[in-house]
């Protein structure tokens, strides 16, 4: 799809270049912005490998996993269908706080984990259960801690201070953690999105 957006982006600009004469300026334009891309891409290597290499040491020392045990009691009652001794609710608490981290290539395996060990949990295996809406939330609107790929960008544009997005970022994306939360919460009551009992068994009727 979204090769489809910049097809039609393309497309646009050269039709419009082309009805207002200035086609040579829209092949001008895409040739500056080729090379500024290729600037910043190249500008970017050495401040992502010291941000990711610090990161994996912090990563090898233990601070997924103390970050792990801070929001461990918050989980608990944001998943409160999930046990506390259940294999899903230690790969979510790791996902989270390595995307906390930045650590992208730490947390896609362990959401991989998350959603296959929660689908165990799932009575109905064509819905999405309550825990894995709220945990997707989650996973989306992440806190970020530290906006490494921002800051970097920053420093590689000339930013006097790249920084001084810090403090923001780590409360827009709190904010959107709580809005996420709270939506999960809220809509799961909504009889249009409250999952439905799976069937009684055959033997569960018997039984009755």
């Amino acid at each position: 799809m979204l090769n489809w957006v910049w097809l039609g982006l393309v497309a646009v600009a050269v039709v419009v270049g082309a009805l207002t004469g200035r086609l040579d300026a829209v092949t001008r334009a895409a040739f500056d912005s080729a090379r500024t891309a290729v600037e910043i891409a190249f500008g970017l290597v050495g401040i992502m490998t010291l941000w990711l290499g610090v990161m994996k040491v912090g990563e090898e020392a233990g601070l997924v996993r103390g970050l792990a045990r801070l929001i461990r009691p918050l989980a608990r009652r944001l998943f409160p269908d999930v046990p506390a001794d259940h294999p899903a609710l230690g790969a979510m608490l790791l996902n989270i706080a390595a995307s906390w981290l930045g650590l992208g290539n730490a947390a896609t395996p362990l959401g991989l984990k998350a959603m296959d060990e929660l689908q165990k949990l799932n009575p109905r295996k064509d819905t999405a259960s309550d825990a894995m809406v709220t945990f997707l939330a989650l996973n989306t609107a992440c806190i970020t801690l530290v906006p490494a790929t921002m800051i970097a960008v920053r420093a590689t544009l000339g930013s006097a201070n790249p920084t001084e997005i810090v403090l923001p970022t780590i409360l827009a994306s709190a904010c959107a953690t709580v809005v996420a939360a709270t939506a999960a919460r809220l809509l799961r009551r909504l009889p249009a999105f409250r999952t439905p009992r799976p069937p009684a068994s055959g033997d569960d009727r018997e039984g009755a």
